[in-house]
């Protein structure tokens, strides 16, 4: 299966669907995000979202604010996906916590015609594509591109939990890029001048009340019963919070 992860939303959302039904015919295309945020944030949501796929699946994740600059295009191998996107640090999570090793492809080929402003569509799309209808860039020597050492595009001085909302979904839930495995069952989240208790879930705490919990993709996140932890915490993309041990 084809799984997008892009910042894209509607048109081009269906323009790269287009693409990929003429290039890869009969291959299930899953939306996963339409709306991802920057490339470090979205970093630790598509390990975590990503995890449940099964191997092979392969990633078209395309957050791209620097599409026609220096940054490379890359294929990714991690933990048996593929991932096709921009080397702009988008895959420096699936890399370091990948089972097993890792491997990345610069993308040496151009298509006849390349924009200068949509390579998701125009290059990113029909090689994802071609990896999902069995093309192994493994086996080289591979007709696409080139491999080159994993250290050229790893992002070490990114901590493995980032303390900050990365995603705020349409229910008003603060998503954040802490794991919960790493946090203690006890802790209280420091946001927004508040300090939050964790509870299991949502009906564990009364209407309107505020706390954390670790949600069903293993990171930390912000809500309120049957409230919008945004509107009530003032919580955004980027609000940093803080672990407070007890």
């Amino acid at each position: 299966m084809i799984i997008l992860f892009t910042d894209f939303g509607l048109p081009y959302t269906g323009q790269i669907k287009a693409v990929l039904h003429q290039e890869a015919p009969g291959v299930p295309i899953i939306d996963l995000f339409t709306d991802a945020p920057e490339p470090m944030a979205a970093a630790y949501l598509l390990r975590a979202y990503g995890e449940d796929f099964p191997p092979g699946s392969v990633f078209l994740s395309v957050v791209d604010p620097g599409v026609g600059g220096p940054r490379k295009p890359a294929v990714v191998e991690a933990g048996g996906r593929w991932y096709v996107g921009p080397d702009n640090g988008l895959f420096e999570m699936v890399v370091r916590h990948a089972e097993g090793s890792a491997r990345w492809w610069e993308i040496t080929w151009m298509p006849e015609h390349l924009s200068a402003s949509f390579h998701g569509r125009d290059l990113f799309a029909p090689v994802a594509a071609r990896i999902a209808g069995g093309e192994e860039p493994a086996k080289e020597p591979w007709p696409l591109g080139t491999e080159r050492p994993l250290g050229e595009i790893r992002r070490p001085h990114w901590p493995d939990d980032l303390p900050r909302v990365v995603y705020v979904d349409g229910f008003g839930n603060a998503v954040t890029g802490i794991r919960a495995a790493s946090v203690s069952e006890e802790a209280r989240i420091l946001a927004a001048g508040r300090r939050l208790e964790r509870a299991a879930t949502f009906g564990d705490v009364p209407p309107g009340h505020a706390f954390w919990y670790g949600n069903a993709n293993g990171l930390v996140e912000i809500s309120v019963n049957q409230g919008s932890a945004a509107a009530v915490l003032g919580l955004e993309l980027g609000s940093e919070v803080t672990i407070d041990i007890v």
